[in-house]
């Protein structure tokens, strides 16, 4: 499996200028990245060999194209120049969005076309946000929060033209997103692998980090998101439920099913662990945005000694105590029928 991230911001939140020099950097090669214009990135004298117009390699070893009217052709073909050796053999692929897009429908093609399924998995989500204005951005624009509840890790750009923190933007990405991972464009010695190592994307003999990838504490875990007059009336929040019990996997694919029908578009993103009745052994991760579920991925083992289920939820208008209370009954309803058996 080829781990896929999704890299997203609003437009001037530096997401561009970040994308540019992940794509100078030894550490980046191996990788393809499909970005909408190479006229938004300065890559000219980085330019090596054009094998077409839309596709660029890199002298770091990157290949990089444009999309072709639809992400999953696009995906398709440098898989297929992969396999027939036409392109070098990445190790990974980043899809950088538009300013302006919701990065939703991206997650969904991702996770729901049978095809990339079988070869792609979604890593994680990164989102630039301009630390100067970010906070104004917030407030006057609903795609921007959408990108920054969705993601893994939060990246402040243009922080040297600030003094000191951002007043009030730490607080609005913290009631936005608290699971997410909050770095600075200049990310020190670590280099890129702090953007895209998100826990399950684990490097080559060391098992996955599903806490890291949840953003789970277990003295300050997710909670309800107090209110915010700046959200409009659309309440985002974010919260993690804890079962120490195992799920049995009927109960766990009624709630998928009933949540996928009856949130929609307003759960932002689900993802968690999962003890399942069935399979104590081997816990499943899930992974899901608005309606659509990636198939469960099954462990090996557990990745540490707590075998609590945790699912951490990010969603709009979504209460807590409404998704414990219909896992209870699903589960109380699972169990009267298996009972009767």
């Amino acid at each position: 499996m080829i781990p896929v991230s999704v890299l997203t911001g609003f437009l001037g939140s530096g997401k561009t200028t970040l994308l540019a020099r992940l794509l100078a950097s030894p550490q980046f090669s191996r990788t393809a990245v499909i970005i909408n214009e190479f006229g938004e990135v300065g890559l000219d004298h980085h330019l090596i060999e054009t094998s077409e117009e839309s596709f660029v390699e890199l002298q770091t070893g990157c290949l990089c194209c444009t999309i072709r009217g639809d992400l999953v052709l696009t995906l398709e073909d440098i898989l297929r120049r992969r396999d027939a050796g036409t392109v070098a053999p990445f190790e990974r692929v980043v899809i950088e969005t538009s300013g302006l897009a919701d990065p939703a429908p991206i997650l969904h093609a991702l996770m729901s076309d049978a095809g990339l399924s079988q070869r792609l998995a979604l890593a994680g989500v990164v989102t630039t946000i301009d630390a100067v204005n970010g906070l104004a951005t917030l407030a006057r624009q609903p795609e921007s929060v959408k990108q920054v509840a969705v993601a893994d890790r939060l990246v402040l750009t243009k922080t040297d033209l600030i003094d000191g923190a951002a007043d009030g933007l730490a607080e609005r990405l913290a009631a936005l997103n608290p699971s997410a991972k909050v770095l600075t464009a200049s990310f020190g010695a670590g280099g890129p692998e702090q953007l895209f190592d998100m826990g399950l994307d684990a490097a080559p003999g060391r098992p996955p980090d599903v806490r890291a990838w949840l953003g789970f504490d277990d003295h300050a875990h997710p909670g309800p998101a107090p209110h915010d007059a700046h959200r409009h009336g659309s309440q985002i929040s974010c919260f993690a439920i804890l079962r120490d019990e195992p799920i049995r996997a009927i109960t766990l694919t009624l709630l998928l099913e009933v949540l996928a029908e009856h949130c929609g578009a307003d759960l932002l993103r689900l993802k968690g662990i999962v003890n399942v009745a069935e399979s104590p052994d081997h816990p499943a991760v899930i992974h899901g945005v608005q309606h659509v579920f990636h198939p469960p991925a099954w462990l090996d083992r557990w990745p540490s000694e707590d075998r609590r289920s945790r699912l951490v939820f990010i969603g709009r208008d979504i209460r807590q105590n409404w998704i414990e209370t219909l896992l209870e009954a699903l589960d109380a309803e699972v169990g009267e029928v298996t009972g009767r058996r």
